[in-house]
């Protein structure tokens, strides 16, 4: 594996009008067969799972990825820009790249087309204008990149050429499938000069336990303006033995080479996906975003005693509705037991209710992380007072039905979306 250059790089902010108009662009000329990778790909997008069939590895989002989120750590988009330069040639010739600022861009990009094998990035994807957004199986992250020539003559340096292009990074797993793809494009939309000359192409890389099945970005000229070049990689994880978790993050070297210059080359990385075979109740190896808080969802029509409960718990103060407040996941049964016994060990014995308690105590927010409880008016929880905070549990007596069903509807959802211990995940009610 090639080892990452050491040096500075900044993403860049987009306008959303430009990004808007970019998303548009892929959506109108993407056909929806073009959702699969397969056109041009053979057989690397296909993994077999533990039944011995062959499925297809396709861009989609989990029932549990409602809408996107960004990415933690990323507080605000980055707008800070360093430039990568080559030293000049014997003939004095160098070539620089940058991220581009917000300034540095058009309102609106031309139509366009991308390749035949490129995914459709999803609608969302404009709104990646310099920070990665995602979902449960999917990444995107949007920036500009500008790449400029010059020449130094007695001491002279003039610039000689230059090109503005968008790149788009998009990447997507599956939940129940050991392959995630790490596509990249780019389209230049403004330049001059023997800049234009230029040709880009690239290579994949990776790091973390994951090897490279399959990748391809030929050399291909930047000319003609708003034309799409792409590039595609699959990627296996070496997580498969029985309850293995592994991590592994995927990178873009793009090769900038025109006649006469330097080559030069920038990156681009998307965060890590975790893929397991470790997720109880599932018998295959699965790639999620572990960062992503998925939606645990109770339907207030099938489970109305359930819901009432959990959106008065919320309305209180209790975390777990939203991505800058979710709760995290538990397996430890010590942990469980313990938030299950201080909610609702007093509970009374009323014909036809159980105790319920939010957070759920398969949650690190239980009563085991300490807190007090509260309740709500008809929740028939003897000597139990109300309150409000960010803090403790909520107790209420509900249907008992509705409360049986709630450990299987947890527990199919943490299956589906392999939210393992430490995972952030949403509760919320439809």
């Amino acid at each position: 594996m090639s080892q990452r250059r050491e040096r500075s790089r900044a993403i860049r902010l987009i306008p959303t009008a430009v990004v808007a108009a970019l998303l548009a662009t892929v959506t109108a000329i993407v056909p929806a067969e073009a959702a699969s990778p397969a056109a041009g790909q053979g057989t690397v997008n296909q993994a077999t799972t533990d039944s011995g069939t062959q499925e297809q590895l396709t861009s989609h989002a989990t029932s549990g990825s409602d809408r996107p989120a960004a990415q933690p750590e990323q507080k605000q988009a980055l707008t800070s820009g360093a430039q990568t330069c080559t030293a000049p040639n014997a003939e004095g010739t160098a070539v620089c790249v940058q991220e581009t600022r917000p300034a540095d861009l058009p309102a609106r990009l031309a139509h366009s087309s991308l390749a035949a094998e490129a995914v459709d990035p999803p609608q969302w994807c404009e709104d990646a204008n310099g920070i990665i957004l995602g979902t449960r199986t999917q990444i995107c992250l949007v920036t500009g990149l500008t790449y400029t020539t010059t020449r130094t003559v007695n001491g002279t340096t003039t610039v000689t050429g230059e090109a503005d292009m968008v790149v788009i990074n998009y990447s997507y797993s599956d939940t129940g499938l050991p392959t995630f793809a790490h596509q990249i494009e780019l389209s230049m939309y403004d330049g001059w000069g023997d800049a234009l000359n230029a040709s880009v192409d690239g290579q994949a890389t990776l790091s973390g336990a994951c090897t490279l099945d399959s990748s391809s970005f030929p050399a291909q000229p930047l000319l003609p303006f708003n034309s799409w070049r792409s590039g595609e990689a699959f990627f296996d994880t070496t997580a498969t033995a029985a309850g293995a978790i592994g991590t592994c993050a995927t990178f873009w070297y793009l090769t900038f080479t025109n006649a006469g210059y330097p080559a030069a080359v920038t990156d681009f990385q998307l965060n890590e996906f975790r893929c397991d075979n470790a997720t109880v109740g599932r018998a295959n190896v699965g790639c999620v975003v572990p960062w992503y808080a998925s939606e645990l969802v109770y339907g207030s029509a099938s489970y109305p005693s359930l819901a009432s409960h959990v959106q008065q718990a919320q309305a209180s103060g209790l975390p777990g509705a939203t991505f800058a407040n979710p709760l995290t996941r538990t397996e430890d049964d010590t942990i469980i037991r313990t938030n299950r016994n201080l909610a609702c060990g007093d509970a009374p014995s009323i014909t036809g209710l159980s105790c319920d308690e939010y957070p759920i105590a398969r949650s690190r927010e239980g009563l085991s992380s300490g807190g007090t409880r509260r309740t709500f008016d008809g929740c028939q929880m003897p000597n139990v007072s109300s309150g409000t905070g960010p803090t403790g549990v909520s107790v209420c007596m509900i249907t008992a039905t509705e409360n049986n069903a709630q450990g299987g509807l947890n527990t199919q959802f943490f299956r589906a979306e392999r939210v393992l211990d430490g995972d952030p995940f949403r509760v919320t009610v439809s």
